[in-house]
């Protein structure tokens, strides 16, 4: 996979047990609401909080945009919106469009900013979220396509932020800032053996580098991927919805 994003922060926060949660458990347990699938639902929402926001935001305006993204998720993990959003279930995404779409129509009163405060809230860095508009033509793209857009950036984000760590355990953090251009574009010869010198090897175990990198940053994106969808729709289909979305 290719792109631009090798210098864009990666998102800051992140539960440690997200590596367990599927949308899966969210859509068994719609039901029931256990805590399991409420802790899953709550954990999927505070990983891919931005594309909310960012339709929100083209959508209305100024503060308005911060308040009602709190309360669309103040919304949706007090009522158990999950229950009614049977036709979208199959796709995180779809459900949480959709949802977020119902949420907006219905919310007539803009005086309820504070009964919205008084839910389940999630800590969301917004300046961050703001940040990311920067590195997009973001005023020619539909709030659906803006928001399709910001996901694959919430995707890729996740991933480098795993493989960083993974990197970091091993001891290997370096090697990942020296190298983590090449995950999401190319490098010339003149950046690998600029990363080889500063990695202390030669280029040719630079581009092996690269090769395994590679090879985990794709692995690591199907999981991430498989996490927002259930277990019957194929992974391989909606990465290819994602990327056809992201290059319209």
């Amino acid at each position: 996979m290719s792109d631009k994003f090798a210098n864009r922060q990666p998102l800051r926060s992140r539960s440690a047990s997200f590596a367990t949660t599927r949308w899966s458990v969210v859509v068994a347990a719609s039901q029931d609401h256990s805590a399991e699938s409420d802790q899953a639902l709550e954990t999927l929402c505070a990983a891919y909080w931005v594309p909310v926001y960012a339709y929100v935001c083209r959508v209305t305006n100024g503060e308005e945009a911060r308040d009602l993204t709190q309360g669309f998720f103040a919304h949706l993990l007090e009522k158990k919106a999950i229950g009614k959003a049977s036709p979208d279930r199959g796709r995180f995404r779809a459900f949480l469009l959709t949802a977020l779409k119902n949420f907006l129509a219905n919310e007539h009163d803009k005086q309820k900013a504070q009964k919205r405060g008084g839910g389940r809230m999630l800590s969301l860095d917004f300046e961050f979220a703001d940040s990311q508009s920067k590195f997009e033509p973001s005023s020619e793209l539909t709030p659906e396509k803006l928001f399709e857009r910001r996901w694959v950036m919430t995707l890729i984000n996740l991933v480098l932020e795993t493989l960083k760590d993974e990197l970091a355990i091993s001891g290997k953090e370096t090697q990942f800032e020296a190298l983590k251009q090449s995950l999401t574009g190319e490098m010339t010869n003149a950046e690998y053996e600029l990363a080889a010198d500063a990695l202390q090897i030669t280029p040719a175990a630079a581009r092996q580098a690269v090769y395994r990198l590679r090879n985990r940053y794709r692995d690591l994106f199907r999981q991430e991927v498989a996490r927002t969808i259930d277990d019957v729709t194929p992974i391989d289909e909606e990465i290819h919805r994602l990327l056809d979305a992201f290059n319209d």
